[in-house]
């Protein structure tokens, strides 16, 4: 007897500093990004997630809430960075910008 095939599904997955989340859901034909987020539960699970402004990328890039879903996609849920990656690399160096020091020669 010949098995049916497994439905296709996407993750959808939502990570905070001490906890994550994944969570698989059925991909329906023409399925968006948002549409596996709302699916997902998701949404009502992390109070602080808006679906009209939230961050989603598939597998580490960065996409529009509309964008078309394939059978076995993954769904990121972005959190907001809270500071500039560029301000964080200054801080942790020590340097402030326009704090140049120019090396003096000696002959």
């Amino acid at each position: 007897m010949a098995r049916d095939p497994e439905p296709s599904v996407v993750e959808v997955v939502y990570a905070l500093p001490t906890r994550q989340r994944l969570v698989r859901v059925p991909l329906a034909e023409g399925m968006t990004a948002l549409e596996a987020v709302r699916a997902s539960g998701l949404l009502a699970e992390f109070p602080e997630l808006d679906a009209t402004s939230v961050a989603l990328g598939i597998y580490g890039r960065r996409v529009d809430a509309a964008q078309l879903l394939s059978a076995d996609d993954r769904v990121e849920i972005y959190r907001p960075l809270r500071l500039d990656p560029r301000v964080a690399r200054r801080q942790a160096a020590g340097s402030d910008v326009g704090r140049r020091r120019t090396r003096v020669r000696s002959s």
